[in-house]
């Protein structure tokens, strides 16, 4: 069965998607940006890579709540970042709040992302009904 999922503390998707999409156990998480849940126009939070990083991981994380999991449900992601450079800075934070386990990942830069965000996560999570 495939069921879409949605929760008001995570932002509204800005197109025709789901926000993550059950299927069976798993669970595909929408690439997040920064926005700010209930915002509209959508706004992204204020500050840096490192603000940034925190928020989409925090819209992630919400995201995984409402359909029963957790960030240590999460068993890939894949991270787009507007500025390479910012590696170091987002690797700093997504260590810190994914400390339960270290899901698969991809890291890769890309020439822009919605709304000019500096990072934009995506993620599958292993979540048992």
């Amino acid at each position: 069965m495939i069921e879409a999922l949605h929760t008001d503390n995570a932002p509204k998707a800005i197109g025709p998607y789901s926000q993550a999409i059950r299927a069976g156990d798993f669970v595909y998480v929408s690439g997040q940006i920064a926005i700010i849940p209930g915002t509209q126009p959508p706004l992204l939070v204020k500050g840096g890579i490192v603000e940034q990083t925190e928020q989409v991981i925090g819209n992630i994380a919400a995201i995984l709540h409402v359909a029963g999991g957790s960030l240590d449900s999460v068993v890939k992601t894949d991270v787009y970042l507007a500025n390479f450079d910012d590696f170091a800075a987002m690797n700093g934070v997504y260590a810190s709040l994914f400390q339960g386990h270290k899901p698969a990942r991809a890291t890769v830069e890309v020439s822009k992302l919605p709304l000019n965000a500096q990072v934009e996560i995506s993620c599958i999570a292993y979540i048992p009904q």
